[in-house]
């Protein structure tokens, strides 16, 4: 395994506590050294990192790689090359696969798919429920044997609170956490957008904020009594923030996530009946994106994730009511996130942890950290480099973007795992690991 530099660029560091210009030194696979700038010309094998910030290896702690049985949309290998394209050294997938990754059998097939491909790390996260059915619990301790680092029914919330409890109270054994996607079915109905004046001038059923909000309320009720980890995915709402910072006063183990396009998009964005806006949570008010930005400044929401949800051409090309829920989004989360943190005013330290420090710690992972001795996931990103999203040049198979055309400001230019460089935006060129080291 060569070893390298990165030199010249600025080192943003949450977790050692580090902003300022340094090199960093990496050696069989491990930060060696973390050192003052030498101003020496990089060499063969070194990066030149000069204008570029240096930070530990972007985390998406909930994306959907489709495998096994959703070939068409998505594989590991395709997902983990949009990953490192966008800066992304490690992923975390959900279960909703066919089969259902409910069983250690499942799992290990997922890792192993990840091992081979050879580029961004892959944790699997495994099904709550046996089958998703939202019935009996999952076999989560031979699941856990086998890899994964947290449970959840994903996009099927948790009816049964009998249910939620066991899982909360089992899930304590392992550490783990319990990722739930929260939403009242009958509160929700048949909605397709966020309930408000474009659904009613666009004719379409809105899914109202209370609908997430009231089994945001259940559970942490829930996890005040048993003890477990619970993890808001894709929060949403103005009035779940509330929900989420009121229940880390009471000091409860709670924490949350929100999507780039949860606070980059608003309900406007679905007004020419654009599948390509359609998700569930869906997009809401501009009063909750405002709320969820002030969420990730004051620490109530501790992560991005990008929920990234490839979808085949002719499941989006369909009307409104009929199409599916969700974007990709593994290419475009960095850029977006930057754009957001310049207009909400957040700093590069907050920005990064919940990118990086924050997913390591949650789901209790490699990575999040420059630290010496840490293993060598580093990102190099430009937070000026400027590129257009072109969703025919993009590395996931699935191109449903809403982002189409859209001027993008920030980029990954070199992505490294394990101190092997998978990504340089340079080339465009994506190069896997040596099996041995993947």
């Amino acid at each position: 395994m060569p070893d390298c530099r990165i030199l010249g660029g600025l080192v943003i560091d949450p977790a050692s506590g580090v902003h300022t210009a340094r090199d960093v030194v990496v050696r069989s696979g491990r930060i060696a050294a973390v050192t003052e700038p030498q101003g020496v010309p990089p060499g063969l094998d070194d990066v030149d990192a000069s204008g570029c910030w240096v930070v530990p290896g972007l985390i998406d702690m909930h994306v959907h790689l489709r495998e096994p049985g959703y070939e068409y949309k998505e594989t590991v290998e395709t997902g983990t090359r949009a990953a490192v394209a966008g800066g992304f050294t490690a992923v975390a997938c959900m279960a909703n696969t066919n089969p259902v990754n409910d069983n250690a059998a499942v799992t290990a097939l997922i890792r192993d798919r990840a091992r081979r491909a050879g580029l961004a790390r892959v944790y699997p996260i495994g099904a709550l429920s046996k089958g998703l059915q939202g019935v009996a619990l999952a076999e989560i301790g031979e699941m856990h044997e086998a890899g994964i680092v947290a449970v959840s029914d994903d996009g099927r919330p948790i009816v049964s609170g009998g249910l939620m409890r066991r899982a909360l109270e089992y899930t304590s054994m392992f550490g783990i956490p319990v990722i739930v996607h929260e939403q009242d079915e009958e509160i929700a109905a048949d909605g397709v957008m966020h309930d408000g004046a474009v659904a009613a001038r666009l004719g379409l059923r809105g899914i109202p904020a209370a609908a997430e909000e009231s089994m945001i309320a259940r559970d942490i009720a829930l996890l005040e009594r048993t003890g477990g980890r619970l993890h808001i995915a894709h929060l949403s709402t103005a009035g779940a923030v509330a929900l989420v910072r009121a229940a880390k006063a009471r000091g409860l183990p709670v924490t949350a996530e929100v999507t780039p396009h949860h606070f980059t998009l608003t309900d406007q964005a679905v007004a020419g009946y654009d599948t390509d806006a359609k998700m569930n949570p869906p997009l809401r008010s501009a009063r909750d994106v405002e709320a969820v930005r002030q969420g990730l400044a004051d620490g109530t929401i501790d992560v991005i994730a990008t929920d990234h949800a490839p979808h085949h051409a002719d499941e989006k090309n369909v009307e409104f009511d009929a199409a599916a829920n969700g974007i990709v989004g593994l290419e475009t989360a960095l850029p977006l996130a930057l754009e957001m943190a310049r207009e909400a005013g957040l700093s590069a330290d907050v920005l990064i942890a919940a990118l990086s420090t924050n997913p390591a710690r949650v789901l209790r992972v490699t990575g999040g950290t420059l630290g010496v001795g840490a293993v060598a996931d580093v990102t190099v990103l430009d937070p000026q480099r400027t590129w257009v999203v072109q969703p025919e040049r993009m590395r996931s198979k699935s191109r449903n973007t809403p982002f189409a055309g859209r001027t993008m400001t920030g980029q990954a230019v070199v992505t490294m795992v394990g101190g092997h460089v998978v990504w340089r935006a340079a080339t465009g060129s994506v190069t896997p690991r040596p099996l041995e080291d993947a």
